[in-house]
């Protein structure tokens, strides 16, 4: 039997498959051969997605912890203990310290609507605190609600004359879009990389600039400033989309190349080849990654890339503008069910979770998490899990696995994978929804997001008529407007595009310059500037507990440049520690000039459970951009050799 569904991770891809099942087991799925983007192949995080279903540890009962928080000590309890006791627990902190004291915390372990969205409704009635913000990309969301058009359908990607991807490492985080880009290069098009490492996908590039981490900003500004200089700006579309050209002006005037160069550490030349490069193309298609955002200063560079977009005049044309979230038109934020909401309860930002079981007032004592690892993936790890310690905090988490924040919960809820529930999806790399048909029943006593919702609204006395909705209702809330559930379902997915933006004026114009821009700040040369950049073979913190995901990845690395590795006295294969104030974690040393000099880079999210350890966001900071985008690239270490 071939079953139609589609991978559910945190990628642009969003690819459609087929599960191949027989006798009640998946032997193994393939990508959707007449998918437009997918075209038959899956990445290699999720080819055997099956292993997942029967993979050692998956959580089969609900459990109930029994040691110490984090000690991992639980026992199995039945899903009418577990949900009363949730139910009873809750109710209490609302009695005792009102329905804000509860929090629920979610993100993009899976981008299915039922999944991520059914039990904000139980939070929504209560009147819990709020989940606002999030954790990658933030600050093209926040260009993104002042208006910027920051997304292209990439099915116009080869209508573009220059494609630049600047942050991206396309080859292992969305292979499926290099189909495009090489369409594009197929009819001509130069395909230029900024990265400050050498990549998968740098190498497959006819250029590749390396500026240092956090100066990208200024990079898009010595481009600004050519465009302006040489006459090439589109003033007729500045002046119908932008406020405040003259300040731009202002802003990117002190950045000539060779002052670029100093502060990047891109040669002039280069810098130069590229801002010609963007002048004279028609159209030009930048493609940025989460990755650049990861600082201070994330807002300056979506808005230096936004004011290229349109000063580059590349938005008159198919296949030109800025590209960093694309989505289709799917409604899911229907259903959470905004309208059960009890009063006006307080927002609290998930990026900063470590601070809120802190300082919260009221504080925070009652958690829930799912299509999460906040204790991994969030900033300043440390903090995260000293919150998450407390005794007088009680926490549910749902999941596949026992997580690191699954060792800190009270109680242990297990999830359906992918391959046993029904859902859909849109995406933020293309312009489908998709749709997930079970390919088997849930194993063990796992539970659909949707099954748990129903379950504890029956035991918090919560009777209306949204808290009885079935997973397939659910989905269906969600769908644009003259849809029909079956019909996705029987055809597995469906094309959903908004416009191009129109070359019209627009009734609230854009800022693009935040004021300044500015070289950032580091600390001494004793210190190398740390990145985490995406795994090949795990995504985020997915998979990172999976034996073949593990043995492809191979142990935690460090890689440091030559030059700095011996002004270290360190060698190749060596162990060492990396130290970021008093947190530590030790690694393997590789030494490469891949990674150009004053870099660290430590890829993957390795679980701190692992015997391999290596968690990253042990040694990360609590840092933001304006917007709330965590910091995590502004981490400097010492590296020595380990003791």
């Amino acid at each position: 039997m071939q079953v139609k569904g589609c991978c559910p991770l945190d990628c642009q891809d969003s690819c459609a498959w087929i599960a191949h099942v027989e006798g009640g087991i998946v032997t193994r799925i393939e990508g959707a051969k007449d998918h437009p983007v997918t075209r038959g192949v899956l990445c290699t995080k999720v080819k055997n997605y099956e292993e997942r279903v029967t993979a050692p540890g998956r959580l089969l009962r609900p459990l109930k912890r029994t040691g110490p928080k984090g000690s991992g000590q639980f026992e199995p309890i039945s899903w009418d203990q577990a949900l009363q006791e949730t139910a009873n627990r809750f109710q209490a902190i609302i009695a005792e310290h009102g329905a804000e004291a509860l929090l629920p915390f979610s993100y993009l372990g899976t981008q299915g609507v039922v999944q991520r969205q059914a039990l904000y409704r139980i939070f929504h009635a209560l009147g819990a605190s709020r989940q606002a913000g999030g954790v990658c990309a933030v600050s093209a969301v926040a260009l993104l609600m002042e208006g910027h058009p920051i997304g292209i359908d990439p099915e116009e990607t080869p209508d573009a004359k220059l494609v630049i991807l600047w942050g991206q490492n396309v080859l292992s985080t969305c292979h499926h879009q290099w189909h495009f880009i090489a369409e594009a290069r197929k009819r001509g098009a130069k395909i230029i990389a900024i990265d400050p490492c050498v990549t998968r996908t740098t190498k497959q590039c006819d250029m590749h600039l390396a500026p240092r981490p956090g100066t990208d900003p200024v990079l898009a500004a010595a481009i600004g400033r050519h465009l302006l200089e040489s006459g090439r700006a589109d003033l007729e579309l500045a002046a119908l989309w932008v406020e405040d050209l003259e300040s731009y002006r202002q802003a990117v005037d002190p950045w000539s190349f060779e002052r670029a160069a100093a502060v990047t550490g891109i040669p002039a030349e280069q810098i130069a080849a590229l801002a010609e490069a963007f002048a004279s193309a028609g159209p030009a298609l930048i493609r940025a990654g989460v990755a650049p955002q990861q600082a201070q200063n994330g807002e300056d560079f979506v808005r230096g890339l936004s004011a290229l977009a349109i000063l580059g005049g590349h938005w008159r044309q198919r296949g030109g503008g800025l590209s960093i979230l694309s989505f289709p038109e799917l409604y899911d934020s229907r259903a959470k069910r905004l309208d059960l909401l009890t009063g006006n309860p307080r927002s609290l930002d998930i990026a900063k979770l470590g601070e809120h079981l802190e300082l919260a007032s009221p504080p925070v004592m009652g958690l829930m998490v799912w299509s999460a690892n906040p204790a991994l993936t969030n900033i300043d790890g440390p903090r995260v899990k000293r919150g998450l310690m407390r005794d007088d905090l009680f926490t549910v988490v749902i999941d596949h696995f026992l997580t690191d924040t699954a060792r800190h919960a009270d109680i242990v809820l297990p999830a359906t994978t992918q391959f046993e529930h029904v859902d859909i999806q849109g995406g933020w790399g293309h312009h489908y929804v998709m749709a997930n048909h079970p390919a088997i029943p849930p194993q063990g006593e796992a539970r659909s997001s949707g099954a748990i919702m129903r379950g504890l609204a029956a035991k918090l006395g919560l009777d209306h008529p949204a808290f009885r909705e079935s997973d397939e209702e659910i989905a269906t809330s969600a769908l644009p407007e003259g849809w029909k559930l079956s019909d996705l379902m029987e055809h597995g997915w469906r094309k959903s595009s908004a416009p191009r933006p129109a070359i019209a004026a627009l009734a609230k114009k854009l800022k693009i310059t935040g004021g300044a821009i500015a070289a950032p700040d580091r600390p001494s040369t004793d210190y190398l500037q740390l990145l985490n950049p995406k795994s090949h073979y795990f995504l985020n913190s997915t998979f990172a507990n999976m034996p073949r995901h593990q043995a492809q990845q191979g142990p935690p690395v460090v890689t440091l440049h030559s030059q700095d590795a011996e002004q270290r006295g360190l060698t190749n294969g060596l162990p060492v520690t990396l130290r970021s104030g008093s947190a530590e974690i030790r690694v393997i040393l590789a030494v490469s000039d891949a990674v150009r000099p004053g870099v660290a880079t430590l890829e993957g999210k390795w679980w701190d459970g692992e015997e391999s350890s290596a968690p990253m966001n042990r040694l990360s900071a609590s840092r933001w951009s304006p917007a709330g985008q965590p910091a995590y690239n502004e981490v400097f270490v010492t590296v020595t050799a380990a003791n």
